[in-house]
């Protein structure tokens, strides 16, 4: 079988999406052998149509290559429909516009001091000092975590991003375990304490019944642990690739900067242009052909969201930042099908918000080093050291 690509080569910030250009051109149905072998789709129109197929392409026997569940099955996004659907239920309406708005004031503070102490300090890593906090403070808000509780979820939480990111499988399942504590210590303390199903994640689950019956506990927990991990690492990695695009092009910065109203906008094309995702995996549960290319059943196959949103089929001179891209309808920035992100409304408000801060913190910024690239399953900058100007 052909080895089209090695995910395990050295890379750099760019040279990922660069290699996906090739593929999508020269073999848009790829296969690689690390990680016991696994196929890969580059392809717009094959990554949309693998994604909402989901009676074809599950996702409940393995969700992300390299394959990281080692402890135990985390709904709603371990599950296919119509197991998954009381999970999505359940969780969706904390998701709501209305709901999520009431977090933008807080955002906004969170944002706010951690660049002051940045901006003390001249400058620093978007990603450590100021993405990786920012989405965990925002998810404590929105999970009424104690503080406690957002301390070590931003130790423990940053602890797995990097062993996912260097393959370290002893690291991965140790920080794992720890994160599966925090969620059953949340499960019960909320059986002790609840809340309005309104208001909080937890309480809402354990409200569930279906056929007359509540969720599993251990599904419970696993879906909170689930929970704790998608919202925090996506937005860290993404606000690291703006920074960089942003510190390389200091027009697009006076111009965001001078007119906010463009960020909302902008932020759509960065998702596109920097999807933070290569990795979400789905297995064929019958032999499939895509474009001529066979692939039995059982095999994982990722879906390349980087590549389809840079796919030139589908997006005009995709390579390119453009602010107005009259089909921006078709980014699949946040999946496609059941598994679509239930969290998209939040994760974009925190990204319009964090962008509106960092460009008010300071006339300009650059960057003071080469931005360090993630591994799979993400895709963007695992560092992105800045120094801030001083005003004239």
């Amino acid at each position: 079988m052909a080895h089209d690509f090695d995910p395990l080569a050295p890379e750099t910030f760019d040279s990922a999406n660069a290699d996906y250009a090739r593929l999508r051109a020269e073999c848009p149905v790829a296969h690689s052998d690390a990680w016991g072998g696994f196929w890969a789709l580059m392809k717009h129109a094959d990554v949309a149509e693998a994604a909402g197929d989901w009676k074809t392409f599950i996702t409940s026997q393995q969700n992300v290559i390299p394959k990281v569940a080692f402890t135990g099955r985390r709904p709603p996004l371990h599950l296919d429909p119509p197991e998954h659907t009381p999970y999505r239920r359940a969780l969706a309406p904390l998701f709501t516009e209305r709901r999520i708005a009431r977090l933008e004031p807080i955002i906004r503070t969170i944002c706010r001091d951690l660049l002051a102490t940045m901006r003390r300090a001249g400058g620093g890593d978007v990603v450590a000092d100021y993405g990786a906090h920012m989405p965990i403070a925002t998810f404590a808000h929105w999970m009424n975590l104690s503080a406690a509780a957002v301390a070590e979820l931003t130790a423990v939480g940053q602890r797995y991003n990097i062993a996912v990111q260097f393959a370290d499988m002893d690291a991965t399942k140790e920080s794992s375990l720890v994160l599966y504590d925090m969620a059953r210590a949340i499960v019960a303390d909320r059986r002790a304490n609840p809340m309005s199903v309104d208001e909080d994640a937890t309480s809402a689950l354990l409200a569930v019944r279906v056929d007359g019956e509540p969720l599993p506990e251990e599904l419970i927990v696993g879906t909170i642990r689930q929970v704790l991990v998608v919202g925090i690492i996506a937005p860290s990695v993404l606000l690291g690739s703006i920074a960089v695009h942003l510190s390389r092009d200091p027009t697009l910065q006076s111009e965001l900067r001078a007119d906010p109203s463009l960020i909302p906008a902008a932020v759509d094309e960065f998702l596109r242009l920097y999807t933070p995702y290569r990795g979400f995996a789905r297995t064929a549960v019958e032999d499939v052909v895509i474009r001529g290319c066979p692939i039995p059943a059982g095999e994982p196959i990722a879906l390349v969201y980087a590549s389809a949103n840079r796919d030139a089929d589908v997006f005009d001179d995709p390579e390119t930042f453009k602010i107005d891209r009259p089909n921006m309808k078709d980014s699949l920035a946040f999946g496609r099908g059941p598994h679509t992100c239930i969290g998209a409304g939040l994760a974009k408000l925190e990204l319009v918000v964090a962008v509106e801060e960092l460009l008010a913190a300071a006339p300009g910024f650059t960057l003071t080093a080469e931005p360090r690239p993630t591994r799979f399953p993400e895709i963007g900058a695992l560092t992105a050291p800045i120094a801030f100007e001083s005003a004239a």
